[in-house]
């Protein structure tokens, strides 16, 4: 069995989860940061990373990493990570090719003893059902005589430079003791927060995949409760204040649910639950509140505005952020791209702003054209999408001077302005 002084690892898939733990591991053991794009690897060989997850100081420092889009390169490692995204399709089924992708790649140069880990979230199963037969055929080893599997869930949190990778609680998992064991002492190498050694592999899968859903079902919940607010003419911020001085009232928050985790995880769990026969129900409930909330900004800041006598027909709405979180460039699953489209339809022209998000994938990705609005850009109403520091730090009297007219609307989707403050500047105010 594998000892970690004969280690060689690879991490396939170099994005927000596989280059930080390339390149934690790279300070120590030998690691061949793989990924298929040769762009990808000509940046972070120059020493950069545009997705900002690890500085240059950072990848510097991991003496022992190199980076290949090459196959050749990944024949002498024999402890594989396995890092790429698992996206849903146009109907939220889980579309596990990059997965079945990155094991075709992994079955051409693995060889006997080697251990195959994955972290890409996926349903309960899925790494021995789909992945295995993929790295059977293509090796003509034999799972678990030949070869061996492990399951070990990420958890990154883009944009968060407080609970880095090391200071997160790692679950680890193998298909068998030993290689539970082996798997679990890999990671508790580069883990100061310590790890976790689940019973099996479809275990360490379900937990991954029930963190988000709770989240997920969590912020439905205060989400919902917003709407209800909102017809009821109360403050829903007001009320979680009120309600959070309880010692266990849990401080979820409405908002805009996207990105690759928490807005696509839950589909893998009702999948595999239909497939086994059940219908699940709380947890697509909550889908369909989240997935619906953008439409319900739209609609709720052009209520506002018609009966501010605002020509909705003529008139531009400012849009501060488009990435899914505050403070990264990330711009996968952005709800805010819903809010847009429900604007769109309407006949409302936008104007998108955000210092964070590449205009070259903004456009590629979503075909919107990224501009500023400010000053000498002024809009017509504003929806704050996104907690940017470059947004937070804006005045009432800075936010009112990029709008014209006398009724403007101000749309805070994330509540981070004082609404007396903006209120007194002249704008109706609307808050999740």
């Amino acid at each position: 069995m594998l000892t970690l002084s004969e280690l060689k690892i690879a991490v396939i898939g170099l994005g927000y989860v596989g280059l930080p733990l390339a390149v934690e591991f790279g300070k120590k053991v030998p690691v061949v940061g793989f990924d298929i794009y040769q762009k990808r690897i000509d940046e972070l060989k120059s020493g950069q990373d545009h997705t900002l997850e690890v500085s240059p100081e950072e990848l510097a420092q991991s003496a022992h990493l190199t980076y290949s889009a090459n196959l050749e390169d990944l024949k002498d490692c024999n402890f594989f990570i396995v890092t790429v995204p698992t996206p849903i399709d146009q109907v939220n089924r889980p579309d596990l090719t990059p997965l079945q992708k990155a094991s075709e790649t992994i079955g051409k140069v693995l060889k006997k003893n080697d251990i195959v880990v994955y972290e890409s979230t996926v349903y309960p199963g899925a790494t021995e059902e789909v992945c295995i037969p993929v790295l059977e055929k293509i090796s003509g080893l034999v799972f678990n005589q030949d070869f061996f599997a492990g399951y070990s869930p990420e958890r990154i949190n883009p944009g968060d430079k407080v609970n880095t990778l090391t200071k997160i609680k790692k679950i680890t998992s193998g298909s068998t003791p030993e290689v539970a064991d082996i798997v679990n002492n890999v990671y508790a190498s580069i883990i100061t927060a310590g790890t976790y050694k689940a019973t099996s592999i479809k275990v360490a899968e379900a937990a991954k995949v029930i963190e988000n859903t709770q989240r997920d079902l969590n912020i439905a919940l205060v989400n919902e409760l917003s709407v209800i607010f909102d017809r009821l003419g109360i403050d829903t911020i007001d009320v979680l204040e009120a309600a959070g001085s309880k010692w266990n009232f849990l401080p979820f928050r409405p908002g805009l649910v996207g990105g690759h985790c928490i807005g696509v995880d839950p589909y893998y769990l009702t999948h595999k639950a239909e497939e086994v026969g059940y219908n699940p129900q709380v947890i697509l409930a909550g889908r369909r509140i989240n997935d619906n909330m953008a439409r319900y900004v739209a609609r709720a800041t052009i209520k506002r505005m018609v009966k501010n006598n605002i020509d909705v027909t003529k008139a531009t709405v400012g849009i501060l952020g488009i990435t899914f979180k505050e403070n990264c460039p990330d711009i996968r699953n952005s709800k805010i791209v819903d809010v847009i489209k429900e604007f769109d339809q309407w006949g409302i022209k936008v104007a998108v702003c955000d210092p964070w998000a590449d205009a070259e994938e903004v456009k590629h990705e979503y075909g919107i054209e990224l501009v500023q609005v400010d000053t000498e850009h002024p809009v017509d109403s504003l929806v704050v999408a996104v907690g940017h520091n470059q947004f937070r730090n804006l005045s009432a009297q800075a936010l009112r001077s990029y709008v014209v007219g006398e009724k403007p609307v101000f749309a805070d989707v994330k509540s981070l302005f004082d609404r007396e403050e903006i209120a007194e500047q002249g704008f109706t105010v609307f808050r999740l």
